[in-house]
């Protein structure tokens, strides 16, 4: 399994782009505007979407791309996620006010994509890749995944602080060989990731304590312009475990 970082910040400028994981060829992990480094040719690929939740950062580029696919559509591209992301992305976004309802385009029976909502703990299998829902901590309902494939397994903790249940999930599992977790803001507005539930450096150590498991970990959703700075507090609160900054363009074999 290839996991390419199509985006991973939390913000814009220059070429920063926002939360897209691609898995192999057809499976994104949310729908930022790193979306936008993908061809024409690799969107017609994606066949599922799977969105932690709908902040603007981790959507933003769906309804382009399905715009986009509009004219190519063979089968219908599947969104997954928790009912309530489902939801919003219906009455908010999908809603012929601020975009043409593509689940109904150009016909019910024969749409651009389709929505399927997941269940917290509900495995989503393909091409014998599996996809878990795992409950984290944010403002908005937000979930993480774990992907398992034969060769080893990646786990995303989508936008959170400080929480028991995704770690908890984490170790109920024997292997963990890849973990992308988000720490958006610099220690200084620990207070602020506190109220808009994010992890900074001194909350994220304190919750990797918990993980039993070894794995590589990559930070990811740094604010623009910190990402230096949220690095280096990170290496010197984190200091029994090996870290590594994602970074656009990046491929991670699993």
């Amino acid at each position: 399994m290839k996991l390419r970082v199509l985006g991973c910040s939390g913000g814009i400028g220059g070429e920063l782009r926002t939360t897209a994981l691609l898995i192999d060829d057809d499976i994104l992990i949310d729908a930022g505007t790193g979306i936008g480094e993908l061809t024409l040719d690799e969107m017609k690929k994606v066949r599922h979407i799977f969105l932690t939740h709908t902040h603007l950062d981790h959507i933003a580029c769906l309804p382009l791309m399905v715009d986009s696919m509009f004219p190519h559509i063979v089968e219908p591209m599947m969104i997954r996620s928790h009912a309530s992301a489902i939801e919003v992305l219906k009455k908010h976004i999908f809603n012929w006010a601020i975009w043409p309802d593509f689940a109904s385009l150009p016909t019910t029976d024969n749409p651009v994509m389709r929505y399927e909502p997941l269940r917290m703990g509900d495995v989503c299998t393909l091409g014998g890749r599996s996809f878990e829902m795992m409950p984290v901590n944010h403002i908005v309902p937000t979930v993480g995944y774990r992907v398992e494939c034969a060769s080893g397994v990646v786990a995303f903790s989508g936008d959170t602080t400080s929480n028991d249940t995704f770690w908890e999930e984490l170790n109920k599992r024997s292997r963990l060989d890849v973990l992308i977790v988000e720490v958006a803001f610099k220690e200084s507005f620990r207070e602020l990731s506190l109220k808009s539930r994010h992890y900074c450096p001194s909350l994220l150590a304190e919750d990797l304590k918990k993980l039993r498991h070894r794995p590589q970990i990559f930070l990811t959703h740094n604010k623009p312009g910190e990402e230096e700075l949220i690095f280096s507090q990170c290496r010197e609160l984190i200091t029994d475990r090996e870290l590594q900054r994602l970074s656009s363009g990046l491929v991670i074999e699993i």
